[in-house]
């Protein structure tokens, strides 16, 4: 099925590489005109080159509030609207509570929490406006379940969820969705070459950033219209529980 998502327009954070930039050019080849938000500037420009006229690239740092109004600004001015926004960027850090740093957990927080909020914020008045608008926020298994060592990580996906759902009844009067999308472990460019064990996860495989790219698209198509408030689950069925191990 192609183009769901004609005269929409999207911006997207955290979208010059990796899964950010999957989602970009699986919105754009549904039809979306794309706002490529990131602090990579040259990937980011040369994605939004590959994409052509439909799509823009916008330095953002998703920790300044200016730069977002700024990236909503430049997609109004450029094209008209704003339809869909997905909070992607992230980062993790990795450490056990008692040597996680005040500085790594204030970043993480920064970054995967409070960006997205500063996104919602900045976009809500141009969602509202569109009358069909829809914030995917990009959690994780991690937004789930609890794992060792990545303290900041747990609570800001954890976090994201509130978030969403808060947003979600805020803006629902406006016929503007809040959802989340949970992916497991991706194969993605960073862990091309490298093997997971997979015995713990129903699939016992990793996931492909087309598969997760196809659940954004769908949330920011008509398709998913009475869905809002929701968390939508792309692990293979990790957060299910342990896997039977066959012999």
């Amino acid at each position: 099925m192609m183009n769901r998502l004609t005269d929409k327009v999207a911006l997207i954070s955290g979208a010059a590489r990796g899964l950010g930039a999957e989602f970009v050019r699986q919105l754009a080849a549904e039809g979306a005109s794309v706002v490529i938000g990131d602090i990579l500037d040259e990937d980011g420009r040369q994605l939004a080159a590959e994409i052509g006229k439909d799509a823009r690239f916008v330095h953002l740092d998703v920790r300044d509030y200016n730069e977002w109004t700024a990236a909503v600004a430049l997609t109004q001015d450029t094209f008209g609207r704003l339809d869909i926004l997905v909070n992607n960027a992230g980062v993790v850090r990795s450490a056990p509570i008692d040597e996680h740093s005040p500085e790594d957990w204030n970043l993480v927080i920064d970054i995967n929490l409070t960006g997205s909020f500063y996104g919602i914020r900045a976009a809500a008045a141009a969602l509202k406006a569109s009358g069909r608008g829809s914030i995917i926020n990009i959690s994780s298994d991690a937004g789930l379940q609890g794992y060792g060592g990545i303290t900041g990580y747990n609570a800001s996906k954890f976090g994201l969820r509130g978030l969403t759902k808060s947003a979600a009844l805020d803006l629902g009067p406006y016929n503007v969705r809040v959802n989340t999308v949970h992916p497991g472990l991706i194969r993605t460019p960073l862990l091309e070459g490298m093997e997971f064990p997979q015995d713990h996860v129903a699939l016992h495989r990793m996931g492909e950033m087309s598969e997760i790219a196809k659940l954004v698209v769908f949330l920011a198509s008509d398709e998913a219209s009475f869905s809002t408030g929701s968390e939508f689950i792309a692990d293979g069925g990790e957060s299910a529980g342990m896997a039977h191990t066959r012999h």
